[in-house]
């Protein structure tokens, strides 16, 4: 038994249907590659999304943290530095100016290179 039987119904159930199916395969690849989980919480999420397809990756992709996999850490930390090295150019026109005083510069300069954290590919300070 065809489960389309014209060309629009056809046209309209891979429309949908192949979204969907893009989504569940990626949610499960998504399960697979992260590496903040564990063996048991990952074969829980791979049950919820395989027995119930469309809410369970409706609810896996609301409840997955940003950052999941190493790949989307690094991109995070360099948007980081990226519009940290922005707002220190900001802050050194306006130092420049004279708007900004020189302990005021210090701060914030301190306040947006604070936790010791270094840039990526900077060298270390033997």
């Amino acid at each position: 038994m065809l489960l389309a039987t014209s060309f629009w119904e056809t046209f309209f159930l891979i429309l949908i249907f192949l979204p969907l199916a893009l989504v569940w395969a990626g949610a499960l690849l998504d399960i697979f590659r992260r590496d903040d989980m564990g063996g048991a919480s990952k074969a829980l999420w791979v049950a919820t999304v395989i027995l119930v397809p469309f809410f369970g990756t409706l609810i896996y992709l609301i409840a997955r943290p940003v950052g999941a996999t190493p790949e989307e850490r690094d991109l995070l930390d360099q948007a980081s530095w990226e519009n940290r090295a922005s707002q220190l150019e900001v802050l050194s026109e306006l130092h420049d100016r004279g708007k900004l005083t020189d302990e005021e510069f210090a701060s914030e300069k301190a306040r947006l290179l604070g936790g010791g954290q270094q840039a990526p590919g900077a060298p270390t300070a033997a």
